[in-house]
């Protein structure tokens, strides 16, 4: 080990069998935190090839279970975003793609941060559970297209392990540690191809634009190079995406866009993914084909119709998606009066984010408990005209005292007395190409 970490400390590339004696040794206890810590670091300045990313990639890949989704026809497609704040993509991709006859496999975690994670959100319709066998699992998405399983205790132990450590070598920000992370977890879910969405700015992992990129490169790099068909979406998230932040409300603004009522943002990063994803699976001759069916399956109500379907199977109460009162829903609402008049200029994302999690709509640690009737509903977005004393948010509580809440919400909100141009919401595409 000690010749690997002065190998790379010297900028030179590490062959692939390095690289698996080194993760299998670290995975295994035989390499001590110590040295692990001082190749980390030597990564992070000497960055790695391409080669090295996806020799990394899959030795955390085969350092755990991979999942087998042979059992499954078709071309299982995936869709992986870097996390942001009222992200709802995955409530309206899963039905949404599934009802064009694309497998939709998809394998959750619980959430860390600002909200729940996608089984946290699906857990606030009555009944709706992710405890299936991977039997059960397989049925569902042969007969549905789409079922939702929590994540295997035992995918990429070597990653947990590493990205563990990272926290506390001021090591997490390296591009190849980052993308190899991601791409691993994809890999070991067993998808045959991946659609990754990059999220950039104040509420994004990534806050530079140029990162974003950088890491939208090395990921598709990574996931072409070992044999998946992988293509990644830049998007916004200098502020929350639709107006929705809290695990029921999140719930509702997905019913909401199956149904072609939903925020327009959300909706339009909803038909780019899925027109890649649906046209990665081969059901489509292009991306402009695919976003044209994906809209029709909006307006003709499939869309829906297989949302419903997914609910019933896992053992869920659907008549929610015709009668969304019957969601979990908050003793207090609370409207935040705007401070002045003018237009909204910035909104700190993850100011949001936290307020929302200060209600208990998401976890600080991983015994907290979730609530998952409060949130966060936005009224005005950046580049909106507000008068002073207008809603800028509608505040979804079960306690009495929120002015900590509101508070934190009139100092994220910027308000300009000059016009303001909302923002890009899709920055760039990256394919293989």
């Amino acid at each position: 080990m000690v010749d690997l970490i002065e190998k790379k400390r010297n900028g030179s590339a590490l062959t692939q069998e390095e690289i698996k004696f080194m993760i299998q040794g670290y995975t295994n206890d035989e390499i001590p935190d110590y040295q692990m810590s001082a190749f980390s670091m030597a990564v992070f300045f000497r960055d790695m090839t391409s080669d090295e990313r996806a020799a990394l990639t899959m030795a955390m890949v085969e350092s755990g279970d991979q999942i087998d989704l042979s059992g499954i026809e078709g071309v299982k497609v995936d869709k992986h975003s870097t996390g942001g704040v009222g992200d709802t993509t995955t409530l309206v991709l899963a039905p949404l793609v599934a009802s064009l006859g694309v497998p939709v496999a998809k394998m959750s975690g619980r959430g860390l941060g600002h909200t729940g994670g996608t089984i946290d959100k699906l857990e606030a319709v009555p009944g709706f559970h992710v405890e299936i066998t991977n039997e059960e699992f397989i049925d569902l998405v042969n007969k549905n297209k789409v079922a939702v399983v929590g994540q295997s205790g035992n995918l990429t132990p070597a990653d947990k392990k590493l990205y563990g450590l990272r926290d506390v070598t001021a090591t997490v920000e390296s591009i190849p540690l980052i993308a190899s992370s991601i791409m691993s977890k994809k890999i070991a879910s067993g998808a045959d191809a991946i659609v990754l969405d990059v999220k950039t700015g104040s509420g994004a992992f990534m806050k530079d634009l140029k990162d974003a990129e950088e890491l939208a490169h090395a990921m598709v790099d990574i996931g072409n190079s070992v044999g998946r068909n992988t293509m990644a979406v830049i998007s916004d998230m200098n502020q929350p995406l639709g107006f929705a932040v809290g695990n029921a409300l999140e719930v509702r603004e997905a019913i909401d866009t199956l149904r072609g009522n939903g925020p327009k943002d959300l909706e339009e990063l909803c038909l780019t993914l899925g027109s890649y994803m649906v046209y990665l699976a081969n059901k489509a001759e292009s991306v402009q084909a695919a976003r044209e069916m994906l809209k029709e399956s909006i307006s003709n109500g499939k869309a829906l119709e297989t949302f419903k379907t997914f609910i019933s199977s896992q053992g869920g109460d659907a008549t929610v998606v015709d009668n969304p009162e019957q969601l979990p829903s908050a003793s207090f609402v609370i409207d935040v009066p705007a401070p002045k008049s003018g237009t909204v200029e910035s909104i700190v994302a993850n100011e949001i984010g936290t307020a929302a999690m200060l209600l208990g709509a998401g976890r600080a640690t991983k015994e907290s408990e979730i609530d998952l009737a409060v949130g966060l509903v936005l009224k005005k977005k950046i580049g909106d005209s507000v008068e002073q004393g207008e809603p800028i948010v509608e505040i979804h509580s079960n306690q009495k005292d929120n002015k900590e809440v509101i508070d934190k919400i009139q100092q994220a909100f910027s308000i300009t007395p000059n016009p303001v141009q909302a923002p890009t919401l899709i920055y760039k595409e990256v394919t293989g190409e």
